[in-house]
């Protein structure tokens, strides 16, 4: 059984749009998760290691302030549109739609006030908690009201997170949870000492402002073919690379299946992502710089974690051959991510 816990986390200022934040604790044998009611925010999920010991293995902040400043959108919920889209324009049915610019020429992870700064409404489950939220039609300039749901369910070792949206127009639409992982506890200086594996033929090459070229490459032959375990620490140096930023291209399937693997040898940790969405983004913490002070007033140095962010493919909505990403009034999107955490 998930025991599943309601308490408050802080109280947001007038400037701020005001609001009680509050934090859900989900907690099995072997897991036990925080979310907030904030941005949908896993602040802290605390697993076991070989030696039976619990570690928090996300970054974050112990207070709302920090949440509340400028941060790397850790432990989010972002959308409408995770990840990337080219100069911030896109049409849907001839119509053109200008976002806000938030990441150089593009707009990134939803605009300026995206999911992740807004409060949703929960309602506590059984063994876990639904978030909801309406954006308003011409939020962030998308078009439509947009209804989403977001479930976070716990049973024993595994974090289930499900994305539900209906729309009024059609828009764009790719929702993911931009957690930043370090199996050896969150605070650990880097994450070279972690094994990664990606189930993915093929990833996304871009230009210079992170978006996509256009071209599917194949990981075959480069350092991009993480379909065995890899190092990452002597991978990055045997490839030359100063981190990943990039997107894998999944196996198109509807059913759930095994997307990438984490695996921290020395704390016997493994952190395995299933899903139902196209697309992974595999990021090494490439702009954290030391400047955050995080939980237990560590500080979080560049390569300190790592994400993987199952979603549609980045600047999809620009790009005709890549998956659809627009939802229309008569259908529902729906994906689901599997995190299992397991210690051997």
């Amino acid at each position: 059984m998930t025991e599943v816990k309601r308490e408050v986390f802080g109280q947001m200022s007038q400037e701020e749009g005001g609001g009680v934040v509050e934090k859900f604790i989900l907690k099995s044998d072997s897991v036990k998760v925080e979310i907030l009611s904030l941005g949908c925010i896993i602040s802290a999920l605390e697993m076991k290691g070989r030696d039976g010991e619990f570690s928090d293995v996300v970054l974050g902040f112990d207070t709302l302030e920090g949440y509340m400043r400028k941060h790397p959108f850790f432990g989010a919920v972002v959308g409408r549109v995770a990840n990337r889209i080219a100069k911030g324009r896109f049409i849907v049915d001839g119509k053109e739609y200008q976002l806000f610019l938030n990441n150089g020429p593009n707009s990134l992870h939803g605009g300026a006030r995206g999911f992740d700064k807004v409060l949703w409404s929960p309602q506590v489950l059984p063994n876990g908690i639904c978030f909801f939220r309406l954006s308003p039609d011409g939020e962030e300039g998308y078009p439509g009201d947009l209804k989403v749901w977001v479930t976070y369910m716990l049973t024993g070792g595994e974090l289930a997170i499900n994305y539900r949206a209906q729309t009024s127009k059609a828009t764009p639409i790719s929702l993911t949870n931009h957690a930043y992982f370090n199996l050896a506890g969150q605070g650990s200086r880097d994450i070279y000492d972690h094994e990664i594996s990606i189930e993915a033929d093929s990833y996304l090459p871009v230009d210079d402002t992170k978006i996509p070229t256009g071209e599917v490459a194949a990981v075959q032959g480069t350092g991009f073919d993480l379909r065995q375990p890899v190092l990452l620490g002597k991978h990055l140096q045997k490839f030359r690379l100063d981190g990943f930023d990039h997107n894998f291209c999944l196996q198109q399937a509807e059913a759930r299946r095994l997307v990438a693997r984490a695996h921290h040898p020395p704390t016997g940790r493994t952190m395995e992502v299933h899903s139902t969405q196209p697309g992974i983004q595999f990021y090494t913490g490439n702009n954290l710089d030391g400047s955050l002070k995080g939980k237990g007033a560590v500080t979080y140095p560049r390569h300190s974690a790592f994400c993987l962010e199952t979603q549609n493919w980045p600047d999809a909505v620009n790009k005709p051959h890549f998956p659809n990403t627009i939802l229309r009034p008569d259908e529902e999107y729906n994906h689901t991510t599997w995190l299992v955490f397991s210690a051997a």
